[in-house]
């Protein structure tokens, strides 16, 4: 068989170079823009919308009308970030976490300058139409405000109420206080840029200098043991109280049964003859006699 015959000699056709190479630039052609578009396309995750910031041309700026959930096109000089819409919350942690290994945590002091700090959550949400007013504000992505703007409100807010009550009240439960009074404060401020801020919370416990925990603990100690012993004491005189009571009770009774005994001197003979048991006493002993006087009873 020779070169361009199949099996039962026919020619086979050879393609046409030209229209090769026409199907070749097609195909790169078709790549590129599926190349072009996967790079300069951005997808706006769901729970959150998109900002387009345009960079070139007359219209740069932020665009004003916010972009849904879903792909959408970018273009030379344009490029999109996202808000949440819906509640997320953010931890301030001493620790490393998943946005990075910087330490966050909240310094703050009480009303003697005393220093401490803790982990701080916060939940909070853009309100839809919000988001591209906020960008135009801070220039910053959701990430970057929470980081700052936001973090910086929350150690601020935190600390001016935190100032005004010692270290005993907020060991004692008074933190709750001082942290829904720091929400009030932040809520307040984000609402006018569309940022609703519902959760403020502590994370674990206060971290206190360890002398002053020491201080607290052993206070705390001292302060059980008094109550235990008032506790003791007071029990100790109700007991007393209920002991005297009951002696002046039994005294009050003997004095009325003397007094009684006293008006009626028979009475005793009476009782007597109601348990006898018609038997004579048997008297022993000289001088003996019987208990009752039966010739006065005999009369």
């Amino acid at each position: 068989m020779r070169r361009g015959e199949n099996q039962r000699g026919a020619p086979i056709p050879i393609p046409d170079p030209a229209f090769i190479r026409r199907v070749s630039v097609a195909l790169s052609a078709l790549i590129l823009v599926l190349v072009i578009l996967i790079i300069a396309g951005k997808t706006v995750e769901p729970g959150n919308v998109g900002v387009k910031i345009r960079t070139l041309g007359p219209s740069a700026g932020v665009d004003a009308q916010p972009l849904s959930s879903g792909w959408h096109f970018r273009g030379v000089g344009e490029r999109i970030v996202e808000f949440p819409v819906i509640q997320r919350t953010y931890s301030y942690n001493r620790e490393p976490d998943e946005r990075g290994p910087e330490n966050e945590e909240i310094a703050f002091a009480d009303n003697t300058g005393l220093p401490m700090t803790a982990d701080v959550a916060i939940t909070l949400q853009v309100t839809r139409g919000s988001a591209p007013k906020l960008y135009e504000t801070y220039r910053l992505t959701f990430d970057q405000l929470l980081d700052g703007p936001i973090r910086n409100d929350v150690r601020s807010a935190i600390a001016a109420e935190a100032e005004k009550v010692n270290v005993d009240a907020l060991y004692s439960g008074g933190r709750q206080v001082v942290i829904q009074r720091a929400l009030a404060r932040v809520a307040t401020k984000w609402a006018r840029h569309g940022v609703v801020v519902s959760q403020l919370d502590w994370i674990g416990t206060i971290r206190y200098p360890d002398v002053i925990l020491q201080a607290i603990q052993a206070k705390t100690r001292t302060d059980q043991e008094t109550l235990t012993a008032r506790a003791q004491v007071a029990k100790a005189q109700a007991q007393a109280e209920a002991q005297i009571a009951a002696a002046r009770g039994e005294a009050e009774s003997i004095r009325i049964i003397n007094e009684a005994l006293a008006a009626n001197p028979r009475y005793v003979d009476l009782k007597a003859v109601e348990k006898w048991d018609g038997k004579m006493p048997q008297v022993t002993g000289s001088g003996g006699a019987p208990f009752i006087n039966l010739r006065e009873d005999a009369r």
